[in-house]
């Protein structure tokens, strides 16, 4: 099976990533403005439900098979190889379907109790269908990364948004008349039909390529894989545990804004409404350069999980630093972009303004969380999964802490919240930094640090010069784009005057592994 080297990966999936981010962007600007805020915070107050179950039927499971996988290669063990698929595909198989009846079972609970918004439950019910199809989905994302060729999980990401992209309007359109809660329905069944034409995908990329037959003697598998599971286990009730609490975090976080402003004295309706501003307009632009992170973070597992066994430490901190500096270089124009220009930017793509202010508040930190990814991965490819999953419980912790008191007060309302996104952002990339530097006694070079400092500072003055020279941006969209062309290339000048990114670090892009 072909593999890339770890910069040739990340920028497959990068590309992938920026491709998936941009249609997602369209579906999202469909959504706006076929469904409106209230729709939106609809959508979004179901969705986290679905991502909690991800995580329990998953249960960890895709970052571990990447691990042993890429182990199991490097000792050319292809019956190892086919153990980890079996136990991998039975364990999500059995989850997936176990919490499917228990989420049609609490689904009216949550909604009508937690969520406040009756209307909810039909988003509920109809995303059951996806849980087993992006289960078995992540099992062969997990196999293909052990094996270090990132290309058919970014196709099939490319494809899954395209066909939500076909079918959003069509699902929406066609149950919009019916009502609100009707057409988060035609939003999810459009996921769906996503979902499983990139698990069909994947299926046929793996039967054509060069794979353990899963069916020769099955069973006696089975059977002799308990060592098998203990060691994927190792690494996926940790890294369960890390991500249970995130998206139990994001379980909460509907829920808990509601209930704090339901007592801060919004209506259910104004609640959704404050809820869909921040979660429909404002946090999709704030995560965008996530992809880059999150595409650095799947190819570090892997590759710092090779070095790490073949003892080359230099190696794993070199990584650790390449995915830090660009991670940040990824961040640092889109939160320049995002402190000047919120406003002609939702306009544009939303012809809604109501969430630039939040925008251009979250903007600097969320610069802190675009390097996070990279580091929650590097500690979980080091058998640090534990230390992560402490990392992350202690900033939920504070996070809800801050949400709960400052979003039920009525000066605040969604503000508070704001505010407690804001501090997790910093406290958590600061906590998985200081267990780096603790655990294997990596440092961030000052003097990239003041580099990073001087690529805002450069960006920043020359985004306002800008300004000054194209005043017209915030009424004329090819004006908009003209000013942040310009910024983008000088931006990539500054990125390489300064050696944030160097020359040679891009030489393995264009040769063979």
């Amino acid at each position: 099976m072909p593999k890339q080297s770890f910069l040739k990966g990340t920028v497959i999936l990068i590309v992938a990533g920026l491709i998936s981010r941009l249609l997602g962007f369209f579906n999202r600007i469909i959504m706006a403005r076929l469904m409106g805020e209230e729709g939106i915070g609809l959508y979004n107050m179901a969705i986290p439900t679905l991502f909690l179950v991800y995580t329990l039927s998953q249960v960890g499971l895709p970052i571990a098979i990447s691990k042993r996988i890429a182990e199991a290669n490097a000792q050319n063990d292809q019956h190892k190889i086919k153990k980890i698929l079996i136990v991998s595909l039975s364990i999500t198989g059995i989850l997936s379907f176990m919490f499917v009846g228990l989420l049609i079972f609490i689904s009216p609970f949550i909604a009508q109790h937690l969520l406040t918004d009756q209307r909810t439950l039909y988003p509920l019910l109809a995303m059951t269908p996806m849980i087993p199809i992006t289960s078995f989905a992540s099992v062969l994302r997990g196999y293909f990364q052990g094996f270090q060729n990132m290309k058919p999980q970014s196709y099939a990401q490319v494809l899954e948004q395209i066909v939500r992209l076909g079918t959003l309007t069509f699902f929406v359109k066609l149950l919009l008349p019916y009502g609100l809660e009707y057409a988060t329905v035609g939003a999810m069944i459009s996921g769906t039909i996503g979902e499983l034409i990139s698990l069909l995908f994947l299926l046929s990329y793996f039967k054509s390529s060069k794979r353990p037959r899963i069916r020769n003697r099955l069973f006696l598998s089975i059977k002799n894989c308990k060592e098998t599971a203990q060691s994927l286990f190792s690494i996926a009730i940790p890294s369960t545990g890390s991500r249970l609490i995130s998206s139990l975090s994001n379980f909460l976080e509907p829920i808990l804004v509601a209930q704090s402003l339901a007592y801060a004295g919004f209506s259910s309706i104004a609640a959704t409404k404050q809820y869909g501003l921040l979660t429909g307009y404002a946090i999709p632009l704030l995560l965008f350069p996530m992809f880059i992170t999150h595409a650095l973070g799947v190819a570090l597992i892997p590759n710092i999980s090779e070095a790490e066994a073949k003892r080359q430490h230099h190696t794993v901190h070199y990584r650790i630093d390449q995915a830090i500096r660009i991670s940040f270089a990824s961040g640092a124009i889109a939160t320049i972009v995002l402190i000047l220009f919120p406003g002609p930017i939702l306009n544009f793509m939303y012809n809604n303004t109501q969430a630039s202010y939040i925008t251009q508040f979250m903007a600097p930190f969320y610069l802190f969380a675009y390097v996070q990814f990279p580091l929650n991965a590097s500690l979980q490819a080091l058998d640090f999964a534990k230390v992560a999953m402490w990392n992350t419980l202690i900033a939920t912790f504070v996070k809800y802490t801050i949400l709960v008191v400052l979003t039920s007060q009525p000066s605040l309302g969604i503000f508070g919240t704001v505010l407690a996104l804001a501090v997790t952002s910093i406290l958590t990339t600061c906590l998985h930094y200081s267990s780096l530097r603790k655990l294997i006694n990596y440092r961030l070079n000052f003097l990239t640090i003041w580099k990073m400092i001087g690529l805002l500072s450069i960006t920043y003055l020359t985004a306002k010069g800008l300004i000054r020279w194209i005043p017209s941006y915030q009424t004329d969209l090819g004006h908009l784009l003209i000013l942040l062309t310009i910024l983008s290339c000088l931006y990539l000048c500054y990125l390489f005057i300064l050696r944030i990114i160097t020359l040679s670090e891009l030489k393995p892009l264009f040769r063979k592994r």
